[in-house]
C-alpha cells in the first residue's frame, strides 16, 4: 500500500475552523503591477479552460505561457534520473552554479504548479533553476503524475516516495540529508505542505528540513472571501479552479479532508519551518495568510513574502514581470535563512 495512500484520516473539526473570520489581509492587495495587468490582457482569452479536455488544456497553458517566460539561468550540471524503485517518478536535478560534484549541498524537492492538472518541466525550467542558484541548494524537480487521469492520491504518493527516495539516496546524490527541504507552488505547495504534515506524523519517512509555500492551494472548499473578491479577471478564475479541483479530488476525500486542504489539520505543532509566498491579488490570498496564522499559533517558524501588487502565477512569468526575479531572490534568501538556523 502507498504512503498516502494509508494516511490515517482522523476525524477534524472543520465547522470551527470555517465559522472563523480568515480573511486576514482584506484591503491590502494595493495597486495592481502594471506588468501583471499586462499579462492579465494578454492571456484573457489564452490559456486553460474547463470546458477543454485536459490534454487540450495543457498544450493552451503551454503555449500561453512560454512567451512569458525569464530566461534560463546557467546552473552547474541537470541530471535526469529514472528510480528503480518502485513508485518513484522520474526526478530531474538541478545543481546550482558554482557548487562543485564533491559538496554536499542542501536539497529542495520542488513540485510543481498546475491545479494538479498541468504544468511541465518545459515551463518550469527557467524557475527551476532560479531557485537553485538563488537557494544555493540541488532543486529536485518531481515528474508526479496528473490529474484527471491520474486523481488524488496518485500526486502525494508520487511526492512522498520522491522525497523518501532523495534523503535515503542523498549521500550519493551530492546532498546532506539533514538539509532537504520540500515545496512548491499553488496545487505543489498543496501536495508539499500535505507531504510536511504527514512527515511530522511519521506517516513518509522523510524528515524535511523546511517547507516553501508559494502561493498555496491549502483550503479546497475555496470558502474564504479573496475566492470571490477574485473571481473573475485575474487569470485564476473561479470556474478554472473548480475544475482543477474537481479533477484532483475525483471520487476521493471531501474538500475539507486535512490530506487535500491541510488548512483543517487538527495540529501543525512540530511541523516543519515554513516559508509562505502570497499576492495580494490571488483568489488563494486568504487562505494563504490563515495558514500562515495557523503555523505560527502553532509555535512554528514562518517566514511570509508578501506581494500586494502581484497575482497568481507570477512566479513564472519573469519574463514579463520583473517582481517575479525580486520575489526569487527573497525566497533564496529565506531558504538559506532556515538553513542557517538549523546547521
Amino acid at each position: 500500500m502507498s504512503d498516502i495512500s494509508a494516511f490515517s484520516n482522523r476525524p477534524r473539526d472543520t465547522s470551527a475552523l470555517l465559522s472563523r473570520k480568515f480573511a486576514l489581509i482584506p484591503g491590502t492587495e494595493g495597486i495592481l503591477d502594471p506588468a501583471a495587468a499586462g499579462v492579465i490582457a494578454r492571456l484573457a482569452h489564452a490559456g486553460p479552460r474547463s470546458e477543454l479536455t485536459a490534454i487540450e488544456a495543457r498544450k493552451r497553458y503551454n503555449a500561453a505561457r512560454k512567451p512569458f517566460l525569464a530566461p534560463a539561468e546557467a546552473v552547474e550540471s541537470v541530471m535526469e534520473l529514472r528510480p528503480v524503485t518502485a513508485g518513484v517518478p522520474k526526478l530531474t536535478i538541478f545543481r546550482p552554479a558554482g557548487s562543485k560534484p564533491a559538496d554536499a549541498l542542501p536539497g529542495l524537492v520542488f513540485l510543481h504548479g498546475g491545479g494538479w492538472t498541468l504544468g511541465d518541466l518545459t515551463i518550469y525550467e527557467p524557475l527551476v533553476r532560479l531557485l537553485a542558484n538563488e537557494t544555493g541548494s540541488a532543486v529536485i524537480w518531481v515528474d508526479y503524475r496528473l490529474a484527471p487521469e491520474y486523481p488524488f492520491p496518485a500526486a502525494l504518493d508520487d511526492a512522498a516516495a520522491a522525497a523518501k527516495w532523495v534523503q535515503k539516496n542523498a549521500h550519493w546524490l551530492g546532498l546532506d540529508p539533514a538539509r532537504i527541504g520540500i515545496g512548491g507552488d499553488s496545487a505543489g505547495a498543496n501536495i508539499a505542505a500535505v507531504t510536511a504534515l504527514a512527515a511530522r506524523d511519521g506517516q513518509i519517512a522523510f524528515e524535511p528540513a523546511y517547507q516553501m509555500l508559494l502561493y498555496p492551494c491549502v483550503d479546497l472548499t475555496a470558502s474564504l472571501p479573496s475566492h470571490q473578491h477574485f473571481a473573475e479577471g485575474y487569470l485564476l478564475t473561479a470556474d478554472l479552479y473548480a475544475w482543477y479541483r474537481r479533477n484532483y479530488i475525483g471520487r476521493g476525500p471531501s474538500a475539507a479532508d486535512w490530506r487535500v486542504s491541510p488548512l483543517f489539520a487538527s495540529s501543525f505543532t512540530d511541523v516543519a519551518p515554513a516559508i509562505v509566498l502570497y499576492a495580494g491579488f490571488d483568489p488563494l490570498r486568504d487562505e494563504a495568510a490563515a495558514y500562515t496564522a495557523r503555523l505560527r499559533g502553532a509555535g512554528v517558524t514562518v517566514e511570509t513574502l508578501f506581494f500586494p501588487g502581484q497575482i497568481h502565477g507570477f512566479l513564472n512569468m519573469g519574463g514579463a514581470i520583473p517582481a517575479a526575479g525580486v520575489a526569487t531572490a527573497r525566497i533564496g534568501a529565506a531558504v538559506k535563512k532556515l538553513i542557517a538556523q538549523q546547521s
